[in-house]
Formats: C-alpha cells, sequence, structure tokens
C-alpha cells in the first residue's frame, strides 16, 4: 500500500509543477489614455520638469525648509501612512506564505472507561480505565495549478505598492501644504501692514479735520468721511490678526505640534516667483505623480483579482501528510511503540454553488472596470492641473505687472494731492480719496502676489514633485538636500 501510494503521489506532483506555471485570468496591460503631446499653456515642449527638483531646491526661504523637515518627521498623516505600508507589507507577506507547505504539531492526552456487556448480566465484565497519548506532525500544502494563490499574491503586491505611492503622495501633499499656509500667512502679515499704515494715515486726516473743524474751516461732511474711513481702516486690523493665529494654528496642526507662533523668513515680496517654469512632457507625468501610480497599482490589483475568482471555477488539489507517534503511557512516546503516519490527497471543487461563483467572478471584473475607469478620470485630472497652474502663473505675472502700475500711479496720486493740499490749491478731501483708492489697491496688489506663490506650488504638486527622490532622501531630509 505504501509503494502504490508513492506511485501515485510522484507523477501527480510532478504534473502538478507543470501546470503550476501558468495562471489562469488577464495579465495586466496598462489602459490607453489620452496624452497631449504638451501641456495647455506650456509655452515649448522641454523634457525637463519642475518636479525633478527635490523640495528643498524648489522654496529657497530657510524657515520654510526648516518647517517642512519638522512637519515630515512629526505630522500625524506621514505616521498613519507609514503605518498602513507596514500593514499592506505585512499582508504581502502572508499572502506568499500560502505558496509553501504548512507545517502544524498537535499532542494530547486522553482517559477512557470501557466497560463490555451489560451491566448485571451475563458475561458482564469489570470497567476498564486507559490512558492514551500522542503526538503529531502534520504538513499540507495547496497545489498551484491554476494561479489562484499567484494571483492573490500578484494582488496584494500591487496593494503595496499602492500604499508606498499613497505614502509619497502624502508627502508631497504636506510640503505643498505646508508652503501654501506659510506663504498665506506672509500674505496675512503685508495685509496686516497696510491696514496698519492706513489707519495711520486716516487717523492723521482725521486730526486735521477734526481740527479745522473746531476753527469752522472744514465741514462735517468732510470730518465724518475722514472718521468714517478711519472706523473702517481699523476694523480690519483684529480681524487680520484673528486670520493670522488662525492660519499659525493650522501650520503647527501640519507641524504635529500644539498651536504657536510661528517664525517668518523672507517677507512675501522677497520670495521668489518666475513667470514660467518648465513642465516636462505629458507623458511622464504617468510615471512622475504618486497619485497616478498608487491608481494604477489599484487597476493592477484588480486585474489580479479577476484570476483569483476565475480559479475559482476550478478544482482545488491538497496533499496531506501525517507522522507522529501514540502510547498508553507517556515514556513509551519516544520509543517509537506505535508509530502513526499517513498521506492523502483531495480534489475539490464547486457543485452546487457555481452560480454563486459566476457572480462573484463578475463582481471582480466589474470591479476591474471601476478601477479602470477611476485612473483614466485621474489622469484627465492631473492634466487639468497642470494645465490650470501653468496658466495661472503665466496669467497672474500679468495682473501682477498692471497692479503694480496702478499701485505706483495712485501712491503719487497721494503725493500729488498732498502737495496741492498744502499749497493751498485743493481741498483735503481730494487727499482722503486718493488715500481710499490707494490702500485696496495695495491689497489686491498683495492677493496677486500671494496667488503667484501659490500657483507655483500647486503647479510643482501637480507635476508630482520629488518624484525622483529616495524614500530615505524624505525621511532624512537635512543629509540628504545638503543643507
Amino acid at each position: 500500500m505504501k509503494l502504490g501510494t508513492s506511485r501515485w503521489l510522484v507523477p501527480g506532483m510532478f504534473v502538478a509543477a507543470l501546470l503550476a506555471g501558468c495562471a489562469i485570468g488577464p495579465d495586466y496591460k496598462r489602459p490607453p489614455v489620452a496624452e497631449p503631446p504638451t501641456f495647455r499653456g506650456q509655452a515649448t515642449t522641454e523634457a525637463a520638469s519642475l518636479a525633478d527638483l527635490p523640495w528643498w531646491e524648489v522654496f529657497q526661504d530657510t524657515n520654510l525648509k526648516n518647517l517642512i523637515t519638522e512637519a515630515l518627521g512629526n505630522n500625524y498623516d506621514v505616521r498613519i501612512a507609514a503605518a498602513r505600508v507596514q500593514e499592506a507589507r505585512a499582508q504581502f507577506v502572508v499572502s506568499r506564505s500560502d505558496l509553501y507547505p504548512s507545517l502544524d504539531y498537535s499532542a494530547g492526552v486522553s482517559r477512557a472507561n470501557l466497560t463490555a456487556g451489560v451491566a448485571g448480566g451475563p458475561g458482564a465484565q469489570a470497567a476498564a480505565t486507559s490512558n492514551f497519548y500522542y503526538g503529531t506532525l502534520t504538513m499540507s500544502w495547496e497545489l498551484d495549478i491554476w494561479g489562484r494563490i499567484r494571483r492573490s499574491n500578484e494582488a496584494a503586491r500591487a496593494n503595496l505598492l499602492a500604499t508606498e505611492d499613497g505614502r509619497r503622495g502624502v508627502w508631497l501633499t504636506l510640503v505643498s501644504d505646508l508652503a501654501q499656509a506659510y506663504f498665506e500667512l506672509l500674505a496675512l502679515d503685508v495685509r496686516l501692514q497696510i491696514a496698519r499704515d492706513s489707519t495711520d494715515a486716516y487717523q492723521s486726516t482725521y486730526n486735521v479735520f477734526d481740527d479745522r473743524l473746531r476753527m469752522g474751516v472744514a465741514s462735517k461732511l468732510e470730518t465724518a468721511r475722514a472718521e468714517g474711513a478711519l472706523g473702517a481702516a481699523q476694523a480690519t486690523i483684529p480681524e487680520i490678526e484673528s486670520d493670522i493665529v488662525a492660519k499659525e494654528n493650522q501650520i503647527s496642526i501640519l507641524l504635529g505640534r500644539s498651536p504657536m507662533p510661528i517664525p517668518r523668513g523672507l517677507p512675501m515680496y522677497a520670495q521668489a516667483v518666475v513667470p514660467t517654469v518648465p513642465a516636462g512632457l505629458p507623458s511622464a507625468l504617468l510615471e512622475r505623480r504618486p497619485d497616478l501610480r498608487q491608481a494604477e497599482q489599484q487597476l493592477v490589483g484588480a486585474n489580479a483579482r479577476i484570476g483569483v475568482a476565475k480559479a475559482e471555477f476550478f478544482p482545488k488539489l491538497n496533499l496531506t501528510a501525517l507522522f507522529g507517534t501514540a502510547s498508553p503511557e507517556v515514556s513509551a512516546l519516544t520509543g517509537g511503540s506505535a508509530t502513526i503516519w499517513a498521506v492523502a490527497g483531495m480534489l475539490s471543487g464547486p457543485l452546487l454553488h457555481a452560480r454563486r461563483t459566476l457572480r462573484t467572478y463578475r463582481a471582480s471584473v466589474a470591479q476591474w472596470e471601476q478601477a479602470k475607469l477611476q485612473y483614466e478620470q485621474a489622469v484627465l485630472t492631473a492634466l487639468r492641473e497642470v494645465s490650470d497652474a501653468l496658466s495661472l502663473l503665466v496669467k497672474l505675472n500679468e495682473a501682477e505687472r498692471g497692479q503694480e502700475r496702478s499701485v505706483k500711479a495712485l501712491e503719487q496720486a497721494v503725493g500729488y494731492a498732498t502737495d496741492r493740499y498744502r499749497n493751498g490749491f485743493a481741498s483735503y478731501f481730494e487727499v482722503l480719496e486718493a488715500q481710499q483708492q490707494l490702500y485696496p489697491a495695495q491689497n489686491t496688489l498683495a492677493q496677486i502676489r500671494r496667488d503667484r506663490l501659490l500657483a507655483y506650488v500647486q503647479l510643482y504638486k501637480a507635476l508630482g514633485g520629488g518624484w525622483s527622490l529616495a524614500d530615505a532622501e524624505w525621511n532624512d531630509q537635512t543629509n540628504g538636500s545638503g543643507r
């Protein structure tokens, strides 16, 4: 019997190994997506891209660099993303273990009572109580004939890669969010200074009109308008100060610490902004943006799960082997008094629940279709985001030049009105009117410069900035950047 079993098992395992070389289900192919030769709003076609630069070369403010370094080490979203990667890595190792045989052990003891015959009747015997000890090793192995386990491993690996790309997306999002919040904070500082300057100017104007009113020279209308302008300017100061505190608190949360004041570096108008930056080729965006790579890996996983579902239509072949020993005495377990061994092969497959298997397969195909459409949509969204940022940079550069011209002219108008008033050629009402036009124009200029800085940050994120950085460079920026 033992010889016959061996003759059956060896050829069976050989045939199974041959069949295991192929896995049913579709092999992954990247779906075709629309890739224009250039981004809309891109002046020329260039292979180089802003995304090729590490963030510490894109942002030149030392204080901002220090804040980003701190955030990458302490931010809670970053730490959560790292934990997700560890989870996915562990799940991948678990899935790979299904490819190999499993070895289990068992040991036990039992005590039984056996009485022969009917109690009190003819031939009755005394009850016999005995002990039974055993220890066994059991090995089981599912031969992956149809590639079900390998497809499952492929899906787990895709999930791991998607999780890693998700973590890189969190890094990039954190860098861009922190830079955006920092530039918004600098813009609030400029607005606060404008509000304070305008308050001082309106205060001087009101004092002049009030004195002239008491002397009977100025009218109540002029004085009332000056006081109204002063009150409006004063009201903006606490509002902007509150916005500054809220923005500092937002940055503190990104840093992973309690709300506190945020140090500033270069003022907003000293921050480097260029009107046009290289965007690179649209086809390279698929490799640069972590969210697109993550979406593609999710598509890879959905494709592999089709093979897993398809393999459920076919029978599974399991091999099991058992070896152990049993004895009525513990001391005899190691003496080989009673050796137990068994070898078995089992073939199992769906029969009455085949309809459920079919529905599961169709569900996996539908999930793949969803992942495919989500990937294609993500590519189009990425192209739009890059185009938006490129166009915004160019147009804001033009808008800033025009607004600078307006502010310069209004500053001259305030000076001319002041000189005319001092020389007695005009009333101070002209000075007030010129001031009321100047300070809103200054605020508009500050908003345009802020929006240019934010567009620069958005373009870096949209292009997948820092895509070539290794994980160690993201995790250890101080050493990696050479600063």
